[in-house]
């Protein structure tokens, strides 16, 4: 009951945002997630910090693509991405006596601010295509019916391991689970939200995605296991950090944005 009744409140809220909420709302609730995940992906790498306004300074370079976003688009995730890119510099170049290597403190602060602030940024652009929230509900239903799919096939079936040295318990036959439930949980949802889908694009897309957020789960375990961490924080109680929810999303949202776009939704 710990991890399902926030798990189920959680999915009502994103729901209830998706389907009633307006884009202002929606642009200041990614700003928001986009600071606490980007708190706690500087917490998790570089943890030598004087205090909390150094780690703020930080979060805030992290999340500028998605606060330029919701202002000038796509525009607006590029100059974020470069501002932020660049204030990270700024930062380390004025602390470089403080870290032992401040090269790695800065490739890890650049990386941060591709993994989570360019690829949250696209949740955003993604509101703004046509029918772009309903997308979204899509995208979350593809990444959720992967995690579970993936998690219960291989508790039971699991025999083969996927990545061993990154995640040790994730496995082929529970890749194979999620890639199922993934597009069980797309064809679903376009059936119930979509006028007009085109199943020739939307069913491949949808086994690429479940790939895809499979690829950007193991990505956060790199970062966890390079820094020696459980979780990205403990917010959400059961559920550990908002970077541990949402590390599927973060390649797969920038991956149907672009989709989008090629297979002629806009």
């Amino acid at each position: 009951m710990k991890r399902i009744v926030p798990g189920l409140m959680l999915a009502g809220g994103w729901l209830l945002l998706l389907l009633n909420g307006s884009f202002p709302f929606f642009w200041l609730v990614m700003v928001i997630v986009a600071l606490a995940c980007a708190h706690e992906y500087v917490k998790m790498t570089v943890p030598r910090l004087s205090g909390d306004i150094d780690f703020a300074i930080l979060s805030l370079f992290l999340a500028l693509p998605v606060i330029f976003s919701g202002i000038w688009q796509e525009d607006g995730v590029s100059s974020g991405l470069f501002f932020g890119v660049m204030l990270s510099m700024i930062y380390v170049l004025f602390h470089f006596s403080s870290f032992q290597d401040s090269f790695s403190v800065m490739g890890r602060l650049v990386f941060g601010a591709v993994y989570v602030g360019f690829c949250m940024s696209h949740l955003v652009l993604l509101w703004l295509l046509p029918e772009g929230n309903l997308w979204l509900v899509i995208l979350v239903a593809v990444t959720a019916g992967s995690d579970s799919g993936a998690y219960y096939v291989g508790k039971k079936f699991g025999r083969r391991k996927l990545c061993p040295s990154v995640s040790p318990k994730k496995t082929v036959e529970g890749a194979f689970g999620g890639l199922f439930f993934g597009g069980l949980a797309a064809t679903l949802c376009a059936i119930v939200l979509i006028r007009e889908v085109n199943w020739m694009v939307l069913l491949p897309m949808a086994m690429i995605l479940t790939g895809v957020g499979i690829i950007g789960d193991l990505c956060e375990s790199i970062i966890k296991r390079g820094t020696d961490t459980k979780d990205s924080g403990t917010l959400l109680l059961g559920h550990g950090g908002i970077l541990d929810r949402i590390d599927s999303l973060l390649l797969a949202a920038p991956f149907l944005y672009y989709m989008q776009i090629l297979a002629g939704y806009v």
